[in-house]
């Protein structure tokens, strides 16, 4: 793969990734849409389409890693050079902002109407935005979900090893796809790939949103502490290494797990 392939196959994915994603969360969140409620099952099944979208746009490119922490675990296992990491990784986040931006601009004036509304406005105010201490956790606006992830119990440790055992799991379904003959020819291991993030979010995702990959969560709270929306409250960086650090883990892990047990 040159770099010019990596990248455009990287941001693209990623984008796509995030704009489904992120978008089915706004579906969800945000005043006077359509699926206004619709809850953590469309939540769930949304992002695992996002996965199979843009993982099915990119991998023909790039591989279609979209996630720092499977290009982690692949340099690990040895299908991906440790010199192509840094690019992979950038254009992963750059993807991921862009993606975040376009789900802004498809729900503009859904975020305008959410943000501007006293009910919403009085909740964030009274710390009712899903944070369980507003004391002890930095201020996250109303609308901070729809972009980054945020715990439900706010315990470093416990977040943390979260992040780090659904990210874990991901990484060693990808790269045992190799281990089912045929699998990857057929484009089949795409599919199993966002079948096995939507498991991730049913069964792992109460926690703390599951982000398990870095560029998914770092890339849109940037987006999130630069976009012009009223009233949007923090970014809530105070919790933001964790949903980079314990899904960076969870690849290291896996590939370890890999070399040592499938290998």
């Amino acid at each position: 793969m040159s770099s010019s392939d990596i990248f455009i196959g990287e941001t693209i994915g990623t984008a796509v990734l995030i704009l489904l994603g992120g978008g089915v969360v706004a579906a969800v969140t945000l005043k006077r849409s359509k699926a206004l409620g619709a809850g953590w099952l469309a939540i769930t099944f949304g992002w695992g389409f996002g996965v199979l979208t843009g993982a099915y746009i990119a991998v023909g490119l790039s591989g279609a890693h979209l996630n720092p922490a499977v290009t982690i675990g692949l340099a690990i296992e040895g299908t991906t050079a440790w010199s192509d990491v840094p690019l992979y990784i950038a254009s992963e986040i750059f993807g991921a902002m862009i993606g975040a931006t376009l789900v802004w601009l498809a729900y503009y004036g859904h975020f305008r109407a959410h943000l501007t509304d006293p009910e919403v406005l009085c909740e964030a105010q009274t710390g009712q935005e899903g944070l369980v201490d507003k004391d002890t956790a930095p201020a996250a606006g109303p609308v901070l979900g729809i972009f980054s992830t945020g715990p439900e119990i706010r315990n470093a440790v416990q977040n943390l090893a979260t992040e780090t055992i659904a990210t874990a799991v991901l990484v060693l379904a990808i790269l045992t796809q190799g281990l089912t003959e045929g699998l990857g020819v057929s484009g089949t291991g795409v599919l199993m790939t966002a079948l096995v993030v939507v498991g991730l979010g049913l069964s792992l995702g109460g926690p703390t949103g599951y982000a398990i990959n870095p560029a998914r969560d770092l890339g849109p709270r940037i987006v999130h502490a630069l976009l012009p929306l009223p009233n949007k409250g923090g970014s809530d960086w105070g919790y933001a290494w964790i949903p980079v650090a314990g899904p960076l883990l969870g690849g290291a892990i896996a590939g370890g797990i890999h070399q040592l047990c499938f290998a």
